[in-house]
């Protein structure tokens, strides 16, 4: 009872919150909103803060960061979610800001002691005072007693029980909002929820975000132009993270980039590149990519930091994003339309002309225009809003993949305004391409091919076994269930494949001795 109690203390602060931002029921859409809803709005506005000049999803940016880091983060995913939420409100969540005031200096080396499980003497020679702090850690530089400058990552305190209280209201409104607003189900607000405490937890747990920068670094070996600090896994615990510090300037600082003589088209085209060959290549790629995570030091090298955000694509997945990108390169439409019904994207009931027509709406504006004139951002923007029409359903990593695009997009475009990212993004499309769709691809499929049908002969006898004892202890009601339909099929399938197999070795045979 008191649980409940406090969840709906903390669901009407946030009410409140929202209220003062006119962030529930903005005036910009009261034309289309019901009429209780249209009342309340106006309600909302006797109170809200006079501050008109940002759009709704700005506003809604604002209340969130006031709200703390659980509703940052949700918001954060929320940004993912332009098919339904809508664009305004998607690219004014994109700017989120998560910056707090750091803790103290004294309870930073309290944490260290109780992690490390020695004085903070013996881990480091110096420890800085904090150099940035957000609502779940804050990051300190120091130098270990070999002489080497390292970022020290430590998570805030109390942090894990704020979360805790937080998702607990949250799950409590994602609950009142089915219940009692049944046009919110579009959105899955339990489900929601759910995605957000799972980011959570696993940003509350640094090992991870070590094992995720580790992870990228092998994949940005693939790009060759994306540089991840190194690891010192002997100082990194589930509260604190160590990492080599990097003499570089943050993206966020363009003066200091200017300064710095860098090659700033060569940065972007760098950054583009680097993002899609991690994706395609490897499949894992930086999913919060804004300009205060990415740095470039004197070298003119691009360097990120921050992985508590990764994202993770599956070989079908990247195979889709870039016979989808290859597609608007090359204006095949019908190959783009046809990647989207074979990935189960597009349900078969629709036309695929039709739909290979709505691709060409989307992506002809943008040939012709000068590079100032085209945004990727804009490009897939206008293929969510197509999704409704033709009952398209994308999958959630592809979506924070097309999020992360704009954010890369909107960075490049800061360091060169004349950036085009669909020109950018050709390289690394076109060797993926020829890599996993041409002969090389071709050849690693069939050997991959032949391995799974190696192992299924392999278990055929044993399967044969298995239904041979069953039918020995009596008939197949008594002894054992009937195979179903599925479970004999996939025998037949077995013996087909045995079938095969045979043909396939004779046929390499044969080609041996050609």
């Amino acid at each position: 009872m008191f649980k409940t109690l406090s969840d709906i203390a903390r669901l009407a602060r946030a009410a409140w919150t929202l209220a003062r931002h006119d962030a529930i029921f903005p005036a910009e859409y009261q034309a289309a909103l019901p009429g209780p809803a249209r009342f309340i709005g106006r309600l909302a506005r006797l109170i809200a803060i006079r501050d008109r000049a940002a759009n709704p999803g700005e506003r809604l940016a604002r209340a969130l960061e006031r709200l703390g880091p659980s509703y940052v983060k949700f918001g954060q995913v929320l940004a993912t979610r332009a098919d339904v939420i809508g664009a305004d409100f998607a690219r004014g969540l994109a700017r989120l800001q998560d910056k707090m005031a750091p803790f103290s200096d004294a309870e930073a080396r309290r944490i260290l002691e109780t992690e490390l499980g020695r004085p903070v003497e013996e881990s480091f020679a110096e420890l800085d005072p904090a150099t940035a702090a957000a609502s779940i850690a804050q990051v300190h530089r120091a130098r270990t007693a070999d002489g080497r400058d390292v970022a020290v990552k430590i998570l805030r305190p109390g942090i894990e029980e704020r979360i805790a209280r937080d998702i607990s209201a949250l799950r409590l409104g994602a609950r009142l909002a089915e219940g009692l607003y049944g046009p919110s189900k579009r959105l899955e607000p339990k489900a929601f929820v759910e995605t957000v405490a799972r980011s959570l937890t696993l940003e509350l747990d640094l090992r991870l975000e070590a094992a995720s920068a580790s992870e990228l670094s092998e994949a940005a070996v693939a790009a060759g132009n994306l540089f991840i600090p190194e690891i010192d896994w002997s100082r990194t615990t589930r509260r604190v993270l160590v990492t080599e510090w990097i003499d570089a300037v943050p993206l966020t600082d363009m003066d200091a980039v200017a300064a710095a003589g860098v090659d700033r088209e060569k940065l972007a085209a760098d950054l583009t590149d680097a993002f899609l060959t991690t994706a395609l290549e490897r499949g894992v790629f930086h999913a919060d990519m804004h300009p205060g995570n990415l740095f470039v030091d004197e070298g003119g090298r691009l360097w990120a930091v921050d992985f508590g955000i990764m994202g993770r694509l599956e070989a079908a997945e990247r195979r889709y994003l870039a016979v989808i990108l290859h597609g608007f390169l090359t204006k095949d439409y019908d190959r783009a339309a046809q990647a989207h019904f074979d990935a189960g994207y597009v349900p078969e009931r629709h036309s695929r002309a039709d739909f290979a027509s709505a691709l060409r709406a989307v992506a002809e504006p943008i040939f012709g225009k000068t590079a100032e004139e085209v945004a990727m951002s804009r490009v897939l923007m206008q293929l969510f809003e197509i999704t409704d029409l033709f009952d398209m359903h994308l999958q959630p990593q592809l979506v924070l993949l097309q999020k992360t695009m704009v954010q890369v997009e909107g960075v490049c475009r800061s360091l060169s305004p004349r950036h085009n990212m669909w020109k950018a993004s050709a390289p690394a499309v076109e060797r993926f391409m020829r890599r996993e769709l041409g002969p090389e691809g071709f050849a690693r499929d069939a050997l991959e091919d032949f391995e799974r049908l190696r192992d299924a002969i392999r278990r055929l006898p044993e399967t044969m076994e298995r239904f041979a004892e069953a039918a020995e202890r009596g008939s197949a009601k008594s002894a054992a269930p009937a195979p179903s339909r599925g479970g004999a099929m996939r025998l037949a399938g077995l013996v087909a494949l045995a079938a095969a197999s045979g043909a396939l070795a004779a046929w390499a045979v044969i080609a041996a001795g050609l």
